[in-house]
């Protein structure tokens, strides 16, 4: 679906399958009619942005189902990506002018918009929504130093482990796959997986099977990983 903003819904907030983990769980019912009022819900197809480095924040944007990529453009032109944004998380850059990353919808995605300007208002006016960016902004800065380390230090073999615990985590079995203990959806393609973890999709390729031959994943499909030793895969991701 490529179609803008969505007309409000009265009851979207309740209705939302991440408000609880959101920015917005700590709010009251009527902190969140309002925060409602405020807020469009939008569908990106994959491959769509929501937004450009270097233009003015105009939006920010809470992730309800989906992945993102967070890149930006090296000197040379080439493309860097800083991470990955899953549902619950929140994008975009409050209180400030202008865009520091592009977002591009690596999955479709459905999104809860804010325009800047509304949203920085409200975070003003209710401090409990304040706090809890505070604590968001916080813990972005802990995975972006553990993304550092990740493509910095890490070996191929480390950063596909590190990688496919991670997802099992924000993407588990029994709300995507259910037909074996430890599946999850993949979401990405080898080429993808590739570009977020600075690796060539050869090389992606051979840890995945080095993982299945050694019994630690098994792969029913391109699509989907089944982790069969947990432990073994986060000795590997240490």
């Amino acid at each position: 679906m490529n179609e803008p903003f969505l007309s409000r819904t009265a009851n979207f907030c309740d209705a939302c399958t991440v408000r609880n983990r959101a920015i917005c769980g700590d709010l009251d019912n009527e902190e969140i009619v309002a925060l409602n009022a405020i807020g469009q819900r939008r569908h990106l197809s994959a491959g769509e942005n929501l937004l450009w480095e270097g233009d003015d924040a105009v939006v920010v944007a809470n992730v309800v189902e989906g992945m993102l990529k967070l890149s930006t453009s090296t000197a040379d032109g080439k493309e860097q990506i800083l991470g990955l944004a899953f549902p619950a998380d929140f994008i975009g850059r409050p209180f400030g002018h202008s865009t520091p990353y592009s977002v591009e919808a690596l999955t479709d995605v459905l999104v809860c918009v804010f325009r800047r300007a509304d949203f920085d208002k409200f975070a003003r006016e209710h401090p409990r929504l304040e706090h809890k960016l505070l604590e968001r902004t916080l813990s972005e800065l802990d995975r972006t130093r553990k993304w550092m380390l990740l493509l910095g230090r890490m070996t191929a073999e480390q950063r596909v482990a590190t990688f496919l615990l991670d997802l099992s985590v924000r993407f588990p079995v029994e709300e995507e796959v259910g037909t074996q203990p430890g599946a999850f959806a993949l979401r990405l393609s080898r080429g993808q997986i590739a570009d977020v973890l600075g690796l060539t999709i050869e090389t992606v390729s051979r840890e995945f099977t080095k993982l299945k031959k050694a019994g630690v994943v098994s792969l029913p499909n391109r699509r989907e990983v089944a982790i069969e030793d947990r432990e073994a895969l986060e000795d590997l991701a240490s």
